[in-house]
């Protein structure tokens, strides 16, 4: 079965390839290099010994992924490419409204035009907004406290309406916590540009010294520790839900159905501090800072949905993750360059 991931080499999308080369998948790569490394994907090949197929295309470029569609076998999509970050997408919303939404158009207007149904879309845990209560389930309803969030919540809004439109079209939405870890081989893992906005990459390059402190965006919220709580997922974990996710839609015509992809624990961020600390060897300085636009006190998954239906698990504990994402950057202290 052929599978184009889009933004496949990406953090997550390398990751995935890695699950779906080693499940049998034949994969297609579509990836316009934005935040993410042509040599990530030389080294998908070398893990699994298997050859992928690599597109430099940007999903605005119509021409140039309509020619993918011709050329290659594709039975699935998983759809990972978009711009990510909560923080930079507050201070440039045009820019996420622009290009995520464009490129999830042009995406499934030939996903349609090439009776390719099944779609697999990387959605995320922000579309809950700030919840009322945690643990979180599909069931709750949805908002999004910043642009990054609304363009998630948009797309699934646009993919039901697709559904709605021709129910032939077969779509997980998969709503992932926060996915930190890297391969244990230490020779993938998360390479943002510039400095990084996510927390587990911060405390990485604290501690291979590239940057002095963490900032740690605010202190008094309703948590144990006043600091954020997040459920933190490892990146293999969360990769093995896409395979699962993909078995799913060959075998079940679900319609468009939501998953919660985390482990159902929430960490705060002093904790993950601490627990990095102990992966790393070292105690990581930190300086506690302003909140930041668009953050809130707690979230974490109820998982019940996709263990009962796509029979997936996270099995990755906390101690895992830090160890994976530090054997990660100590042996890459300048990412993939």
């Amino acid at each position: 079965m052929g599978v184009l991931v889009t933004g496949g080499a990406g953090y997550i999308g390398t990751h995935t390839c890695v699950e779906l080369l080693m499940a049998g998948y034949e994969v297609i790569i579509a990836d316009n290099l934005c935040n993410s490394k042509e040599t990530a994907v030389e080294r998908v090949k070398k893990i699994t010994g298997k050859n992928v197929k690599f597109y430099k295309l940007d999903l605005l470029d119509r021409e140039s992924l309509e020619k993918v569609f011709i050329d290659e076998n594709i039975d699935c999509v998983i759809h990972f490419a978009g711009l990510k970050a909560v923080g930079e997408s507050v201070s440039i919303p045009l820019k996420y409204y622009h290009n995520n939404l464009t490129g999830t158009f042009v995406l499934c207007e030939l996903m349609q035009k090439y009776g390719v149904k099944n779609l697999v879309f990387s959605s995320s845990a922000t579309v809950y907004g700030d919840p009322v209560s945690v643990p979180i389930s599909e069931e709750f309803s949805l908002s999004a406290t910043n642009p990054y969030g609304k363009t998630k919540l948009m797309i699934e809004d646009i993919l039901k309406d697709l559904h709605f439109a021709d129910n032939t079209w077969n779509i997980a939405l998969l709503r992932y916590f926060n996915p930190i870890g890297a391969h244990i081989s230490g020779t993938i893992g998360e390479d943002p540009n510039g400095i990084p906005n996510n927390l587990i990459p911060y405390i990485t390059q604290v501690a291979v010294g590239k940057h002095k402190e963490v900032q740690v965006f605010g202190n008094d919220y309703d948590t144990a520790d006043g600091t954020g709580v997040r459920d933190y997922i490892h990146v293999v974990d969360l990769a093995k839900g896409h395979v699962k996710a993909i078995e799913k839609l060959a075998k079940d015509h679900i319609g468009i159905r939501p998953y919660n992809l985390g482990t159902g624990t929430g960490y705060s961020v002093l904790q993950m501090i601490r627990a990095f600390s102990k992966a790393c060897g070292k105690d990581i300085p930190y300086k506690i800072v302003e909140r930041r636009p668009g953050d809130i006190a707690a979230c974490y998954a109820c998982t019940d949905r996709a263990r009962i239906e796509l029979n997936w698990v996270a099995e990755k504990g906390i101690d895992e993750m830090c160890a994976d994402s530090w054997r990660w950057q100590s042996q890459n202290p300048e990412g993939y360059k």
